[in-house]
């Protein structure tokens, strides 16, 4: 059994896992998890690794690997119970043996992350302010995704994207009230696509907000 500290030390390297797609270093971990040692780190991970939640490869450039034993923990953490449809109009009947709704395979995936939405430009795709979008950060993107985009390396916008034939590049809002914005492509990175969304009716503090 992991002790607090490694079970912080273990839950780091699966979030950032899961964030990045790929192991942190041992002087992330260190920061993660509030201390400075890198020798107690190792020996964290030594115990992490005697549990077989991990592989250690040695030699390796963030050379921690997480084992079947570990994506399996956490996909049933991520699992909830499917009962059944609901219509908006009438009920529906609840299926009596219910089946199960995977989180992981839903949301997660290598190189995702969430940012919280502030403002109203994209309200007629149901993004509404509040609401917590799932992004694959990449670094390329087809008309019609929902991106998050940065302007001029200075401002990032969640919008639909437009590629025109002239090679500017349109950013559209879901909201009838605002105007497209329009660019020269070199303008425009594209640091990621909107591939799910979230929305919870209680009130909580995350730590990522994008504008607008």
């Amino acid at each position: 059994m992991l002790t607090g500290r490694q079970q912080t030390t273990y839950q780091f390297i699966r979030d950032y896992h899961l964030r990045h797609g790929y192991a942190p270093k041992l002087t992330e971990i260190a920061d993660g998890i509030g201390i400075s040692s890198k020798g107690v780190v190792h020996r964290y991970l030594k115990a992490i690794a005697d549990e077989g939640l991990i592989s250690l490869l040695p030699g390796r450039h963030r050379g921690i690997h997480l084992t079947e034993n570990s994506l399996e923990s956490h996909a049933t953490e991520l699992v909830l119970p499917l009962l059944g449809k609901i219509a908006a109009g009438q009920p529906i009947e609840a299926i009596p043996n219910h089946d199960t709704f995977n989180l992981t395979a839903f949301f997660m995936g290598p190189n995702r992350f969430v940012l919280k939405v502030q403002g109203d430009s994209m309200i007629e795709a149901g993004i509404l302010d509040g609401d917590m979008v799932i992004i694959e950060q990449r670094n390329h993107a087809k008309g019609g995704d929902i991106v998050v985009a940065l302007i001029d390396n200075d401002e990032a916008t969640l919008k639909y994207l437009q590629q025109n034939k002239d090679g500017t590049v349109t950013l559209l809002p879901a909201n009838q009230t605002m105007q497209p914005m329009n660019y020269l492509a070199e303008r425009v990175q594209i640091q990621g696509v909107t591939v799910g969304q979230m929305r919870s009716y209680e009130i909580g503090k995350h730590k990522h907000t994008m504008d607008r």
